[in-house]
């Protein structure tokens, strides 16, 4: 999963007008007709899409939670938690 905060050189506590300005900021410098780095169009397909996801809030919210889980959670905590779910659901 690519970092969209990265992306765009923002921090998870953005406003959505921070991320308006890096977005049009980032597309200016990395599109392909302006920059001929190599690169270029992929690093403007990554800005562009981290701009789609974090402008929308639902996307930006579902996307939180999901960056939220895999920065914080701990693999077996999560499994224990799943299996102990399940064999009460079951049982």
């Amino acid at each position: 999963m690519s970092d969209h905060y990265a992306a765009l050189g923002l921090g998870s506590d953005a406003s959505l007008a921070d991320i308006k300005k890096a977005f049009r900021q980032k597309a200016a410098l990395f599109h392909p007709d302006r920059n001929t780095a190599a690169d270029a169009n992929a690093r403007f397909r990554a800005v562009q899409e981290a701009y789609d996801v974090l402008a929308d809030p639902q996307k930006r919210q579902a996307y939180d939670d999901n960056r939220r889980r895999n920065l914080l959670d701990d693999p077996l905590d999560t499994a224990r938690d799943i299996w102990q779910t399940y064999i009460k659901t079951v049982l």
